[in-house]
């Protein structure tokens, strides 16, 4: 008998709740959120099992340690669980309805797997956040001297070669000194984001995709390393729509009363799709790739430029024409790495594609 398993995960304890194949409760208990404990918890069960908790901090340690002894894992989005959020809450019943959510296959998985590219994986992690944690000491920087009346703008402000002067600009000494503490942390922050950009890029050479996301004009050796980083397999993805939806380059549309009846017949509407946007659940540093390719690509000369001044000859506004190649780009990307070939001059860029 099939055995569905919901997980609710503490730092110091795990509500575990076990329903079968009919939804009939049999078994709740609490465990310490040890591997030794949850391992011997599984062992201890017999038949198929299906397994799953919510994304979180320990999800990817979670993942790894039960995957070996079920028949299925699944890591969800905790986002989507809106039936957790309603009536009495406590971690029985969370872990109860998660049991039954999986039973009943409404959770959205998040995908979890383990690779040998892990190293990677972690290069790249230390990369974005290294870049992020520079980017708002400069912010931080600038808002210091906007904040005494001073203007700041361009990138004369963070070179050490100029910095005396700025310094010289601020009113008080207790703010002079808050300033050279932003300017070492700046100064830290960069070193160590040279240093995890060139393990990042090391990482990325040895695996085999590198070579043919690095022929994509446009997509350069930092891109590359980081869409191998990010993305892992390009076999997560089906078609090139489902990776615009997880890099936030999918259209959210909505529409109702589609269908008509015309002398006894059910006949689609001619009514238009009304369109809302980009999808807003997405993966933003994905997001971020694709886009800024799409803007180096349209400044500079090349196919894509051809191609997103062909989208603007047609009458398309310029953000949608950089739209369109964000989109394009990223499926011809999952078109090379799926076939493990390179881009060459005589790939078609066909519009229907984006």
């Amino acid at each position: 008998m099939k055995k569905y398993i919901g997980m609710d995960v503490h730092l110091a304890t795990t509500v575990v709740a076990v329903v079968d194949s009919e939804g009939r409760l049999l078994m709740e208990t609490i465990l310490a959120t040890q591997g030794a404990s949850i391992v011997a918890f599984l062992q201890s069960l017999s038949g198929p099992l299906w397994v799953t908790f919510e994304e979180g901090s320990q999800a990817h340690w979670l993942y790894g340690l039960v995957e070996p002894h079920v028949e299925r894992a699944v890591v969800c989005d905790p986002r989507k669980n809106a039936s957790l959020k309603k009536g009495n809450k406590s971690d029985r019943i969370d872990a109860r309805k998660l049991a039954e959510l999986l039973r009943a296959g409404l959770l959205t998985p998040v995908y979890h797997r383990l690779s040998r590219w892990g190293e990677l994986k972690e290069a790249g992690r230390s990369y974005l956040t290294l870049t992020q944690d520079t980017t708002r000491a400069m912010n931080r920087l600038k808002a210091l001297y906007r904040g005494r009346g001073i203007a700041c703008r361009g990138q004369r402000v963070y070179s050490p070669r100029y910095r005396a002067g700025w310094l010289e600009q601020l009113p008080d000494g207790a703010t002079r000194r808050r300033a050279e503490r932003l300017y070492d942390q700046l100064d830290t922050g960069q070193a160590l984001r040279h240093e995890a950009k060139r393990d990042l890029l090391a990482q990325a050479r040895r695996h085999p995709a590198h070579p043919w996301l690095r022929s994509i004009p446009r997509l350069g050796p930092l891109r590359a390393a980081l869409l191998i980083a990010l993305v892992q397999t390009p076999h997560r993805f089906r078609t090139k729509r489902q990776l615009w939806a997880y890099a936030g380059l999918a259209l959210v549309t909505r529409t109702s009363a589609e269908y008509l009846l015309v002398n006894g017949r059910v006949v689609r509407s001619t009514k238009p799709v009304a369109l809302r946007g980009l999808n807003p659940n997405h993966h933003h540093e994905l997001k971020n790739l694709f886009k800024g390719a799409a803007t180096t690509a349209r400044r500079l000369p090349g196919p894509w430029q051809e191609f997103y001044q062909l989208r603007l000859d047609q009458g398309m506004k310029p953000e949608l024409a950089r739209l369109t190649v964000a989109r394009k780009i990223a499926a011809v990307a999952l078109h090379l790495w799926k076939k493990g070939e390179t881009y060459d001059a005589d790939f078609k860029l066909k519009a229907q594609a984006a």
